[in-house]
């Protein structure tokens, strides 16, 4: 069982409607087990766990966002939403590591498994740049092979041009030699957005931690950069600003066939 493993890959948006967009990055990801996360700390020199370092992971950049473990937070919600089937199971989380310090995750994704290895369900951490956040608990059908297809409302806000109502599709290839996760955003006014994160594995290593610095020395600064430069050019590419509205009062929505969202309120 590794400790953790390197993506290196792109993130691609495409915008359709009346305005559109389109744009692609290169980045580079992580992929941790939650419960290996110390021993993967103290094997590496450029790497810390909830410490200071040239790359690191931080427990309060997730979840409650208190820095404690995010493991009990991931089954907590695994319970209520009546999947305790993937307790004790490996939880691995995909996202951006700190670097430099700094850190700035649009999309984390957990990913839950029973004890068997098999995978349960899927927990997708949506940021928006107010320091705002917002979660998806999406089941993944027993047998389920290759890609991984789920479907939400959405709830949270997060573009300034897109509206809120509207809703998700993802289409997932679960980590391994290659990832995916491809999310088609549809507005009510017909706007839609087709976000994909990919990537080729790399061992998680200090070379390769060299590798990631050479190539994307800036690359988590770059993240939310990007973010506001792509805005810019929508809007002056003549798109319309959405009011954000307040924050749902539930931090998780639960996916269809799940508990109902409001058994878990915002903290």
């Amino acid at each position: 069982m590794t400790d953790g493993t390197i993506y290196f890959g792109d993130v691609m948006h495409r915008r359709l409607g009346t305005v559109r967009h389109r744009f692609t990055y290169r980045v580079f990801s992580i992929l941790v087990d939650l419960d290996r996360l110390e021993t993967l700390g103290r094997r590496l020199q450029l790497f810390s766990y909830n410490r200071p370092n040239l790359f690191s992971f931080h427990d309060r950049d997730h979840g409650p966002r208190d820095g404690s473990s995010l493991r009990p937070w991931v089954e907590e919600h695994l319970a209520a939403a009546g999947l305790k089937h993937a307790w004790g199971g490996r939880i691995r989380l995909l996202c951006f590591p700190r670097l430099w310090g700094y850190v700035f995750n649009p999309l984390s994704v957990f990913f839950c498994e029973a004890p068997d290895g098999q995978l349960a369900a899927i927990l997708y951490e949506v940021s928006n740049t107010f320091g705002e956040r917002h979660c998806y608990l999406e089941p993944v059908r027993p047998g389920s092979e290759g890609i991984v297809e789920q479907a939400c409302a959405k709830r949270f806000y997060v573009s300034p041009f897109i509206e809120l109502e509207g809703d998700y599709r993802f289409r997932v290839l679960p980590p391994a030699e290659r990832l995916m996760v491809a999310i088609r955003q549809r507005a009510k006014d017909g706007q839609t957005l087709h976000a994909i994160l990919s990537g080729k594995a790399a061992t998680f290593d200090d070379r390769t931690l060299v590798r990631a610095l050479l190539r994307y020395p800036l690359m988590t600064v770059k993240v939310m950069a990007a973010i506001h430069w792509e805005a810019l050019r929508l809007w002056r590419k003549g798109a319309k600003f959405q009011a954000r509205p307040a924050l749902p009062p539930v931090e998780i929505t639960y996916g269809p066939g799940l508990v109902p969202a409001t058994s878990a309120t915002r903290t």
